[in-house]
């Protein structure tokens, strides 16, 4: 049996017909739908490029593969490509398919209604909030209030239609976006941690020497990420005399206006911008040099990159949005947009050694609950839930 899985990942083809991601999940990814299925045909759209860099790894492979939809970046180029992304979508899943939309999507959204419209099945895993995703603060368009009110709307009528729904969150989601009343519900995070994620025991107390490093994690393609935040919160350490300096790894268009930004506020000495790096290793690398974690975003889901964090031991500052707060305690959160109490909490934890510590332990403690042999068991039940959904019509009760 196929699961046909869609996303909002972009992806590169070559002319040797592979497919490829920088930031977006590759092969190992859209291996955990085999468990249950035996062919994934991953939506998404692909853009055709001569070659790729060295950074780029497979997306397809062994029993994986790619339907391509015509490649877009935002709402004008799109229109330009509506039909033609359409008609692939519609195309991409056949009646004995099982569907899983990953969502928020336009692109999951326009095979739900292919699917209402002949009254197929599909499931949904919620990884994210329109809400907060298209907020005005997280996306700047004038059309922006209208996109928000849409996708908010039609992803609780999605939940409520779906014939299964798995959330990344505990309660957050959930309270937004309900599942029909008796359809199968799972929790489970998309974050896949094997065993060589996590650091062996906390961090302990460190003595104040030398710069104090910052360390925060995310695309740097739209706004919602917060950085200009974190930058205008550095500035303001600076200038208390707090000796502190900040790596970001993760690439965008928004690069060049946050360097900008960097200079405007004098810390560009103060800041290195590392791109996108190989995930695994080479970040956690950079992770274990740093003292402190911030993640200032102002819109997510469950953020892989803060339990990734929370993984090697780091102390953690982040806003409270999303799933955020089911991951940190209060005393460690921030409002977003909020650059003097970013500062703060930031402070707070710099100096005090013993909160610091007690903060590396607990954050342990909590990533252990991604690790891969706790989620993929979960996973896999609610996989196989759907499966037999199509091939018997069955309904099973929650998973």
């Amino acid at each position: 049996m196929r699961v046909v899985v869609t996303g909002e990942a972009r992806f590169c083809r070559t002319p040797d017909g592979a497919v490829w991601s920088v930031e977006g999940p590759t092969y190992s990814f859209w291996t955990r739908y085999l468990s249950a299925f035996d062919q994934v045909r991953v939506v998404a759209r692909v853009q055709n490029v001569p070659d790729v860099g060295d950074d780029a790894r497979r997306v397809d492979g062994p029993d994986v593969e790619v339907w391509a939809v015509p490649y877009y970046l935002g709402p004008r180029e799109y229109l330009t490509v509506r039909r033609a992304v359409h008609r692939s979508v519609a195309a991409a899943a056949e009646p004995r398919d099982t569907v899983i939309l990953r969502v928020p999507s336009l692109i999951g959204t326009i095979l739900a209604n292919v699917r209402e419209k002949h009254s197929l099945p599909y499931a949904l895993e919620v990884v994210g909030d329109p809400a907060d995703v298209l907020s005005s603060k997280a996306v700047s368009h004038p059309l922006n209030p209208l996109f928000r009110r849409w996708f908010t709307t039609r992803m609780k009528q999605q939940c409520l239609r779906a014939d299964a729904v798995s959330y990344v969150t505990e309660r957050s989601l959930q309270a937004r976006y309900p599942a029909r009343p008796g359809s199968p519900v799972s929790v489970y995070s998309s974050i896949n941690l094997p065993p060589n994620a996590f650091l062996s025991t906390a961090r302990t107390v460190r003595p104040g020497a030398g710069q104090v490093r910052l360390i925060s994690v995310g695309t740097l393609a739209r706004p919602h990420k917060g950085i200009d935040t974190l930058l205008e919160a550095l500035s303001l350490l600076a200038r208390s005399g707090l000796d502190v300096g900040l790596v970001h790894i993760g690439d965008g268009l928004f690069r060049p206006r946050l360097e900008q930004l960097a200079a405007q506020l004098r810390v560009d000495d103060r800041v290195r911008f590392l791109g996108t790096l190989p995930s695994g290793e080479p970040v956690r690398r950079q992770l274990d040099a740093a003292d402190l974690f911030v993640h200032p975003s102002r819109a997510e889901g469950l953020p892989r990159a803060l339990i990734e964090a929370m993984a090697r031991g780091l102390p953690a500052v982040a806003t409270r949005v999303g799933g955020i707060p089911e991951l940190l305690p209060d005393e460690d959160l921030v409002p977003p947009d909020d650059p003097p109490a970013l500062a703060d909490g930031i402070t707070r934890m710099l100096r005090d050694p013993e909160l610091m510590a007690a903060a590396s332990a607990r954050n342990l403690t909590q990533a252990r609950q991604y690790a891969a042999e706790v989620l993929a068991p979960r996973r896999d039940s609610f996989y196989w839930a759907l499966r037999s959904i199509v091939a018997d019509g069955t309904q099973p009760t929650a998973v």
